[in-house]
């Protein structure tokens, strides 16, 4: 039986994120690579124990770190070769329930609000170009679609999951711009 009374207060909410020390981006990079690796492999990697290992991943399952385990499905060899990403112009706030019920096609990989030209950038997979056009029929059928400007992947050099590492040069100085004459 439901209890009617708001538990929320009560209710543990999940740990509190301590900060990843390098033994957890260790263990998060060699799971972006690999999730399949056992406990024992990933102690070996990243100079743990096997549980020590095991309690850490439940650690970062519960803080949210790491969001669920999937496979990474080969685009080309599902059926679906045709890649693009798929810039959506609208009135007014581009997050709209139509929009977002496209997360339902099993062709959109991804919906992601975004700053520019642009208010919403999708990214899918498609069987055919064909398909592209009927997916874009669909975003042009909504009310709020003023304009959508695709483009379609040619090649892929690198496609992955975030990864664990933090590249500490990126959050310094910028080096400053070169003159046109210097160049």
């Amino acid at each position: 039986m439901p209890n009617p009374k708001k538990t929320e207060t009560v209710r543990n909410k999940g740990q509190a994120a301590r900060p990843l020390d390098a033994f957890d981006r260790t263990i998060l990079g060699e799971l972006a690579q690999d999730a399949g690796l056992s406990y024992a492999e990933l102690g070996d990697r990243a100079g743990l124990s096997a549980p020590a290992v095991h309690e850490r991943v439940k650690r970062l399952r519960a803080t949210g770190r790491i969001r669920g385990t999937v496979a990474m499905l080969d685009g080309p060899s599902t059926g679906k070769p045709f890649l693009a990403f798929v810039h959506v112009d609208s009135t007014g706030w581009g997050k709209t329930k139509e929009l977002l019920a496209l997360s339902e096609l099993p062709e959109v990989e991804e919906i992601h609000s975004v700053a520019g030209d642009a208010c919403m950038l999708l990214k899918v997979r498609c069987a055919s170009s064909r398909a592209l056009e009927g997916l874009l029929a669909r975003l042009y059928a909504l009310p709020s679609v003023k304009a959508t400007r695709s483009y379609v992947v040619l090649s892929t050099f690198l496609e992955r999951t975030p990864q664990a590492g933090i590249t500490e040069a990126l959050e310094g100085d910028f080096p400053e711009p070169s003159s046109p004459a210097s160049r």
